[in-house]
Formats: C-alpha cells, structure tokens, sequence
C-alpha cells in the first residue's frame, strides 16, 4: 500500500502551468476522512477540497460524486467533474484500504476509528510559496511527508503502526519521488488552473456589518457584544477600546464561516453595572478604506440574556482552516483535523 495519491498516475492527469496575476497568497488543501464504522449520518468517506478556506467541492462514498460548492456551482468549466468522481472514488478506496492496515498494525481490526489526511500547496506571486502532507488517526498525529528530505516522518517516532507505514510507503524509491512532485510541481500547477476560474472571486473585498450590543446576566457585571459579520476575505481586527484609554484592549476572537461564502466574528468585554460608556469596538479589515470605530454608550436598558454565544455554527463537512500554515508545515496537524473529529464524535460516541 502507498500514499493515497501515488498510485493513481493514471488518473491525475498532466497538470498543465498557467500564468496567473501575481499577489496572493493563495492555497489549495484537500482535507479526506476515513471511518471504520460510518452511521447514517456520517459516510465512511468524504472529501473536501479547498481554494483559499473556501470549500469548493465534496465528494463522499454515499453519493459517489464530486460537486461544487456555493459559487463554484456556477462556473463553468474549472473542473471535469465525472472524472474528477472518478478520481476520488479511486482514492477512497486505497483511502479506506490504508486506514484497514493501521488498525491491523494496532491489532484492533474490529473497532471504531477515523483516518484523516491533509495536504496542499500555496502560491504567491505566481512562485510556489509552501506545500504539506500529513495524517491523523483518531485525532492524534499519525505521519507526514518532509519534502526536504524526502522521506516520510511518524510523528511519533515510537509508534510502531507509523513506522511500518513508512517502510511500505518508501518501499520503492519512485513513491517518495512523486510525493516530492506532486507537492512542488502538480499541487502548484493545479492551483494555477483554478485561479483561472476562480480568482475574481477570492480577490474580492466584501466588508464587516457591525452590530453593537450589550447584555445583562444575571450575577455578572454588564457585558458588551460588538459583532462583525457578512465580511470576506477573513483576515480581520476587532477589539474593544474601553472609554478614556487609548490603548485597545487585547483579545482573541475566533473567525467562523457564515455559510454564504461570508464570515462572522464577535467580541466581547465586561463593565460595571453603573459603567454608561462610551467605549468604542475598532474594525479592521481589507475592504475597508480605514479602521471603523463603532461606539457604544448606553441610551437604552440593555437585553437581560442569559447566553452570548449563540450564533450559527460551521458545517459538520466544512472544518475550519483558519491555522493552516504553509510556511512552517511542521505546524500541529490537530487543530485543523480534530475540528471535524469532535463534531463527529457527538453521533459517533466509540471514536476514539
């Protein structure tokens, strides 16, 4: 058994160079998951591929077919997308055949386990900027491909599954060589071709509405919301600047898809009960021409609610890619593979 791409030479194609406008960055990351045991709810394979954090196509083994999502549905021509059905079919099933293999190495051939794998590439000005392939099993790093070597790397370099994955996985020379290629060459060479087609799209600048908000809870100091929402792409600053400071406060804020193809952020900060303001939540964003500071001063009795943190949700099958690092590709595959875990595992109680 060999990497889940290597052995499909056949079905990849020639991947043909094409001169796009410089800028960027932009990426392409296919993310696949594997179960041993699917339910009615979650297939036992999917797959879905990324342009920027934008998913734009699924494939999984209930319907067997690669489709475009949101915008992409629309245009014509980026993809042949029977053959690109049969692509993934054939990668589902060395996928699934692989991830048989891992639980027989761990002697656990009859339980319930998830596989994931994740690789990509990014561009910037027209050059190739970066490039990774890793796996996870049951959330954990599993192994993945240092093209400086190259070789394949286990993660843990105890773990015996991972050490007899690699010895199959560079059983023969030409496989380590086309891992290399794909990531520097084909990978690069493919994200050209669908800026093509789809550049305009992650080129544009849709900028933040903004809501601010405040609530009471009961037992607790006044809380201030300042929510952004409706913006692309999803770089963006929001913070609070409490009233009489001219430093803003610090803040992590979390960036979630909207599920139109925008995204959404909030941020809060707690006050005094008799605090009246104002304090004022900075915006920053690309579609802005400058930083918007929306103010916040108590003319009206606040809401009187008890949780602040209702707001759509991401979709079960798009996982978040908000820390991928192309630089760095030693950069921890969990946080982008364990998102979907954790959503899976509400109906898939034995995981992991």
């Amino acid at each position: 058994m060999v990497p889940v791409l290597l052995s499909l030479p056949f079905l990849l194609g020639p991947a043909i160079p094409q001169e796009t406008p410089g800028a960027g960055p932009y990426s392409l990351v296919f993310l696949y998951t594997g179960l041993s045991r699917p339910s009615r709810v979650f297939p036992k394979f999917q797959a879905t591929a990324f342009l920027n954090d934008q998913a734009f196509f699924h494939y999984n083994s209930d319907s067997r077919k690669a489709e475009p999502i949101g915008p992409w549905r629309k245009i014509k021509g980026m993809e042949n997308w029977e053959k690109e059905s049969q692509l993934q079919k054939a990668r589902q099933e060395i996928f699934l055949v692989t991830l048989k293999d891992i639980m027989d190495y761990y002697k656990d051939s009859e339980g319930s386990h998830t596989f994931q794998g994740m690789f990509g590439c990014e561009i910037q000005n027209n050059r190739s900027s970066g490039a990774f392939w890793r796996y996870a099993y049951d959330g954990q790093d599993f192994i993945e491909f240092n093209k400086e070597i190259p070789a394949w790397v286990p993660l843990d370099p105890l773990d015996p599954a991972a050490l007899k994955t690699k010895q199959k996985w560079e059983a023969e020379k030409i496989y380590v060589q086309r891992a290399k290629a794909y990531l520097e060459e084909e990978c690069p060479a493919m994200l050209r071709r669908y800026l093509n087609y789809s550049k305009g799209h992650l080129d544009q600048q849709d900028p933040p509405s903004v809501s601010v908000t405040s609530h009471l809870v009961p037992g607790r100091n006044k809380t201030l919301k300042c929510l952004a929402y409706d913006f692309y792409p999803r770089g963006l600053g929001l913070r609070w600047v409490p009233a009489g400071k001219k430093q803003e406060s610090e803040s992590r804020v979390d960036v979630l898809p909207s599920g139109n193809g925008t995204y959404q952020s909030w941020v809060v900060m707690e006050i005094p009960l008799q605090d009246r303001g104002p304090h004022f939540c900075l915006v920053e964003h690309s579609g802005l021409a400058q930083p918007l500071s929306v103010p916040w001063e108590e003319k009206q009795k606040p809401t009187a609610k008890g949780n602040l943190e209702t707001q759509p949700q991401e979709s079960l099958f798009l996982p978040e890619m908000r820390d991928l690092d192309f630089r760095n590709h030693q950069k921890d595959p969990k946080e982008e593979m364990q998102t979907q875990v954790d959503l899976e595992t509400e109906d898939l109680s034995t995981w992991s």
